[in-house]
């Protein structure tokens, strides 16, 4: 079983080189192997896309050269 945005996560890291040439220091957006639209915070990233896909749905991953911007940060609008 796959893990959830794993797909999402292997495309940028597969492709992380010719992405930050395109889109580096940008927040870029991330669905199934297609880049959505690169943004400069990672709020707006949220609020655009959220416009029409679901949260959970989509990756949202800073672009730029290195492992620094790897992050594990989930985050949850609904109330346990």
């Amino acid at each position: 079983m796959t893990k959830p945005l794993e797909k999402e996560f292997t495309y940028y890291l597969e492709n992380q080189n010719e992405l930050v040439k395109k889109y580096n220091g940008k927040f870029i957006v991330i669905k199934d192997t297609e880049v959505l639209g690169a943004y400069d915070t990672e709020l707006e990233a949220i609020d655009k896309t959220t416009t029409k896909y679901e949260l959970g749905t989509f990756l949202v991953q800073k672009c730029e050269a290195g492992t620094d911007s790897y992050t594990a940060t989930f985050h949850s609008r609904v109330a346990f």
